[in-house]
């Protein structure tokens, strides 16, 4: 962790700005300041290698990719460039995953409105499950953001081919917009005898 060196030498600065004698520092505040940095100085580094790690694993892996590719004119992996590496003996394996961020356009209200319109039609026959279903789909979670799983989990619903539920969902397909993605990419250790996967943990909160 770099020092700071705006510090005058004998004093130390504290959490409002302000430069106290060193003599005036408790020896346990002192000893916690020396830790506290000596930790962050170590996680800083290990953050770093972490990042150098995945950026060398992801290039790799694309760098595989493309090398079948171009032998047998067809890539190693499915849709969105996810993928799954095993070792030749079945003992580990590396996934990769593409993770997209997805929104709604304004076709959603549109969507809400006709299948509100058959919640009305089947005011008398309507399960209470799919009433709660569908009024849970269309809240907003914390961030004031409708959820996309839930609202995605409707078009799942066997509705008998109504007319108009189909036409809404239709409206939720059309109104499907991808903001982004991430990639992902995990590793695991497998026991070829009863294919059980083991995640290895690069993440200090799984160790």
């Amino acid at each position: 962790m770099n020092i700071q060196t705006d510090i005058p030498t004998g004093y130390m600065k504290n959490a409002r700005g302000e430069l106290i004698p060193e003599g005036n520092v408790k020896p346990e505040d002192k000893l916690e300041d020396e830790l506290v940095r000596k930790l962050i100085g170590d996680a800083t580094q290990i953050s770093r290698v972490l990042a150098g790690f995945k950026h060398q694993a992801m290039s790799e892996t694309v760098a595989l990719k493309e090398t079948v590719a171009a032998e047998y004119g067809a890539m190693r992996g499915g849709k969105k460039g996810n993928m799954t590496l095993r070792a030749f003996d079945g003992s580990a394996e590396v996934q990769v995953q593409v993770s997209e961020h997805l929104s709604f356009g304004t076709q959603l209200m549109a969507a809400k409105e006709l299948i509100d319109d058959c919640i009305v039609r089947w005011s008398e026959g309507a399960s209470d499950n799919i009433r709660a279903l569908i009024d849970q789909a269309f809240q907003v979670n914390k961030e004031g953001r409708i959820d996309t799983h839930r609202v995605l989990a409707l078009r799942k619903l066997d509705m008998g081919g109504d007319k108009d539920w189909e036409r809404a969902m239709d409206a939720i397909s059309d109104a499907i917009r991808v903001t982004g993605s991430k990639t992902y990419i995990r590793f695991y250790s497998v026991d070829p005898s009863s294919g059980k996967r083991t995640a290895i943990p690069l993440d200090l909160a799984a160790l």
